[in-house]
This record gives C-alpha cells, sequence and structure tokens, in this order.
C-alpha cells in the first residue's frame, strides 16, 4: 500500500510541476473517483453506504 501511495504522490506531484495547480487537482479527482469506482467493482465498497455517507447518516457498525 505504501508503494501504491507513492506512486500517487509522485504522478500528483509531476502534474503540479509540469501542468500548474488546477490540472493536479483534476487529475486527483479523477485518481479518487477511479479508486472509489475500483473498490465497488470489487466489491469492497457498498453504493448505500457511500450514499449514506455524502447524506451525513452515521452507521452502527
Amino acid at each position: 500500500m505504501a508503494k501504491t501511495g507513492a506512486v500517487f504522490g509522485a504522478v500528483l506531484a509531476l502534474t503540479w510541476l509540469v501542468l500548474g495547480f488546477w490540472p493536479c487537482v483534476f487529475v486527483a479527482a479523477a485518481m479518487a473517483v477511479g479508486a472509489i469506482v475500483g473498490r465497488i467493482m470489487d466489491g469492497k465498497l457498498s453504493v448505500a453506504n457511500l450514499v449514506d455517507a455524502f447524506r451525513g447518516k452515521r452507521s452502527s457498525s
């Protein structure tokens, strides 16, 4: 997991240096969406729980 974080950090740092701040924000957002979609596809994240979290509902688990 640490290697994955290092790769994400390197990609964001290079994006910021080469393209600037706003493209870096866009790349970070795209990476976050990709990670969420990947977890949903793997079954490690429930869409219902994700929607509840955005609505501010707390779970008991």
